[in-house]
């Protein structure tokens, strides 16, 4: 497998996580999340992966939404994680922690058994 090519179902488990962090930082837009998603070695992130995501966030009031005009073209809808979203968050990065923990017990437990 090449480096930054994860395997699909491993995105899609984690990037709702991913998301909400980049959020965090302050409003920005799809496009430019996908960028910075890529930029940080998530890999490709579809529009038809992300735009659904962010309307799951949007429905589940953990976004605000502002529309802002574009500098040379159509205005662009930005999202920036309100407080409910910061706590889901919170929560999110704690469960990841023991998930990716264990995960990494299992793994090397069994890169350190040896051949029977």
């Amino acid at each position: 497998m090449a480096p930054n090519i994860w395997p699909a179902d491993w995105q899609r488990g984690i990037l709702d996580l991913c998301v909400m962090r980049l959020l965090s930082d302050g409003p920005t837009y799809g496009y430019e999340l996908a960028s910075r998603l890529t930029d940080a070695g998530l890999g490709e992130v579809k529009g038809g992966t992300l735009y659904p995501l962010l309307k799951r966030l949007e429905s589940a009031e953990e976004v605000d939404i502002e529309w802002r005009p574009g500098e040379s073209g159509p205005g662009r809808k930005f999202y920036k994680l309100n407080e409910r979203g910061h706590a889901r968050l919170r929560e999110l990065s704690e469960a990841w922690e023991r998930f990716s923990s264990t995960i990494t017990r299992i793994v090397n437990a069994e890169q350190q058994r040896t051949p029977a």
